[in-house]
């Protein structure tokens, strides 16, 4: 990956091993192995040790969890060693605290940037998956219940006449970083929502069925900010598995510096000079998630005119 930039919950460590995942004996003979790791996920949120660690168990401990999981899936090999995720959801809150040594759940959100990219890269996986086992239970083409295989990568229509194949689905949204055009160089930020006064992001939405990336792009900014791009430089994706992300960053330079929020999604849009924006985070404001592409996107904008941000 040398050259590549890495976003928060990308850059696994993990080799995902898809030739495992179709060999059942072999996946039990995993989970009984000393050396695998389990990862424990309640309701979402990972459950993590006093100082804030995620906890990794093997042994016993990860026994006691497969014990009790409403569904584990299996995340890949680490150095040979095999990682699964494992979902206590069905259990209260304490008691999948005390099966898995933890002492609080927590959103994986919460602990980015103290989390190694490999370890946000993991719990992120695992939640995604379990997450999706949980919304998969029924089969969407007869309403028969679902059964998990290969891993817990697919589920299967139970029903003898149906038999449908469900796969996790990942729902992309591109994410944009509008350049006005001329000089002085500024960019498009926008107040959604339900955000507090004051503040401000870069402009995202959902692809729609039958739209490319570029497609949906000038689509969200005609229809959110009245705005009309040229010039699309594709910047970076980023996993968001929130709970299927796929984020896919732009920049786009506008054709005019008109905007007309729509009022419902945006409340407010406005251009920002480089120093408006170093004014606002010298004011504590901080320029998008610390876990997200939009911190990268409004950071190189800053940085194109050769100074810091």
């Amino acid at each position: 990956m040398s050259g590549e930039r890495v976003f928060a919950y990308g850059g696994g460590w993990l080799d995902r091993a898809g030739d495992v995942r179709a060999d059942a004996e072999r996946l039990a003979a995993l989970r009984s192995d000393e050396r695998t790791a389990v990862l424990a996920l309640w309701r979402d949120r990972c459950l993590v040790t006093a100082e804030d660690v995620p906890v990794r168990l093997t042994g016993d401990a990860a026994a006691r969890v497969f014990a009790v999981a409403d569904e584990t899936v299996f995340l890949g090999l680490d150095a040979g060693a095999a990682v699964f995720a494992a979902d206590l959801t069905g259990q209260p809150e304490a008691r999948a605290l005390d099966v898995a040594g933890a002492v609080s759940a927590v959103d994986v959100r919460r602990l980015a940037g103290r989390l190694s990219a490999a370890e946000a890269a993991a719990q992120a996986y695992g939640r995604g998956l379990l997450h999706w086992h949980r919304q998969q239970r029924w089969c969407g083409a007869c309403g028969a219940t679902t059964a998990a295989r290969a891993g817990g990568h697919v589920r299967v229509c139970t029903a003898a006449e149906c038999g449908r194949l469900h796969f996790p689905r990942i729902e992309p949204a591109v994410i944009v970083l509008v350049e006005a055009p001329g000089e002085p160089g500024r960019c498009l930020l926008a107040r959604h929502a339900g955000s507090p006064e004051g503040s401000y992001s870069t402009l995202a939405g959902f692809v729609e069925v039958g739209e490319s990336l570029e497609d949906a792009v000038h689509r969200e900014l005609a229809e959110e900010v009245g705005v009309t791009v040229t010039d699309l430089v594709y910047q970076g994706s980023q996993a968001w598995p929130f709970p299927a992300g796929l984020m896919v960053g732009f920049r786009a330079t506008a054709v005019s510096d008109e905007v007309r929020v729509d009022g419902v999604e945006l409340l407010e849009a406005r251009w920002f000079t480089r120093e408006e924006l170093r004014a606002r985070v010298a004011a504590g404001r901080p320029l998008g998630r610390v876990d997200s592409i939009d911190r990268h996107l409004l950071g190189s904008w800053l940085d194109a005119d050769g100074r810091d941000s």
